[in-house]
């Protein structure tokens, strides 16, 4: 987006001038390099079973050599720094067959994760990250479903006032079927609001993120941040077994 600034009187004409918005590429669409992958049972760095590839200028989850057994080994890709004021975009689409043995409500699911602890301290066997979740959904040909729904693993926020403890929550926008390509936008404003755009029109928001909820690993630690704001944080992809595809994701630091 190109901003246009200027202004003119009768005495004198201001320059035009133009200010463009410094998106940055997160993903340069050659290797994984700025990415930190850590899969359930496998250490930090260790991308299990070649589950992150890239083809074509593309980030995929692969799951060739799984045998079509996932075995519920949930898996994250985190870019290297942390954010907390920022818009972060990115198109997605989901292909293929879901994992035989994956969940019913993992089928044609995915995530951005924001807000998320670091990928170095997670536990060995924990299957999601403190965070926020802007949860990808895809249709399946026939019924309605949303996207860019919003999930809280280990967190809470606040809808008009409100504390909202219900772990996902759905949003406002169209179905997606098939394997269309789909774009998702978060604006992200450290401790204060939140909101989701789907191919530019905005489907959710809520404020106010902090740290509550159920946990999986390291629960005495979180009991201690509960209820204390959530700031800011690592972003990431999920891998929940169902092939998903993404591509241009960048970033715009606020």
């Amino acid at each position: 987006m190109t901003i246009l600034i200027g202004c003119k009187n009768k005495e004198k004409e201001a320059t035009v001038e133009l200010v463009k918005e410094n998106w940055v590429k997160l993903f340069n669409g050659k290797d994984l390099n700025d990415w930190v992958i850590k899969i359930k049972g496998h250490p930090a760095g260790d991308n299990f079973n070649n589950t992150f590839i890239v083809e074509n200028g593309i980030m995929k989850v692969n799951y060739e050599k799984y045998k079509d057994t996932f075995n519920n080994t949930f898996g994250h890709i985190y870019h290297k720094k942390s954010y907390s004021n920022y818009r972060f975009r990115m198109d997605y689409r989901f292909t293929g067959d879901q994992l035989s043995d994956g969940a019913g409500w993992a089928n044609r699911n995915s995530g951005i994760m924001i807000h998320c602890e670091d990928p170095m301290k997670i536990g060995l066997d924990q299957n999601f990250p403190v965070s926020i979740e802007v949860q990808l959904l895809g249709g399946n040909g026939v019924d309605e479903r949303s996207t860019a729904n919003l999930c809280t693993p280990g967190t809470h926020v606040e809808m008009n006032s409100v504390l909202e403890k219900n772990h996902c929550i759905t949003s406002n926008s169209k179905t997606y079927h098939g394997e269309q390509w789909v774009n998702v936008e978060i604006e992200v404003r450290n401790d204060s609001i939140i909101k989701h755009f789907i191919n530019g029109e905005e489907v959710m928001s809520y404020n106010k993120p902090q740290y509550g909820g159920k946990v999986d690993y390291n629960e005495v630690f979180w009991k201690t941040k509960e209820g204390k704001p959530l700031k800011g944080g690592y972003i990431s992809l999920q891998s929940e077994s169902h092939p998903v595809e993404f591509k241009n994701i960048e970033i715009l630091e606020l």
